[in-house]
């Protein structure tokens, strides 16, 4: 039986276009240095760095980041296995981020829906 993931649990992003390195850690449930440690173990993490080296990641980054917590977290890989199966060419990778965004994009409608009525 798979294991529920724990990225249900986490809070929704806000419709931001850049974070820092302390509201991802609060959006993803990590800590600051795991996310500089990702940074290097994972290629696909990649914040934008501006004065005095601070990072500024975006939605794409955060929705990657949850998936690394969530294969390393829920699913049991190890930092090498989950690097390969973000690196590989996998469909079912894609269909689980555009799952995600789609899924967060609700989450704001719902918002904006309820401000809406009100």
């Amino acid at each position: 039986m798979l294991e529920q993931s724990h990225n249900d649990e986490l809070p929704p992003i806000p419709a931001k276009r850049y974070f820092t390195i302390g509201e991802v850690s609060e959006l993803c449930a990590v800590k600051p240095h795991v996310l500089r440690y990702w940074e290097q173990e994972f290629p696909q993490l990649k914040p934008v760095k501006r004065r005095g080296n601070r990072r500024y990641y975006q939605r794409q980054d955060v929705l990657t980041i949850r998936q690394i917590r969530s294969l390393l977290y829920d699913q049991g890989f190890t930092i090498g296995g989950a690097r390969q199966k973000m690196t590989g060419e996998d469909a079912e990778h894609d269909l689980t981020q555009f799952k995600q965004l789609v899924q967060q994009m609700i989450v704001e409608l719902e918002e904006v829906l309820k401000v809406l009525k009100n």
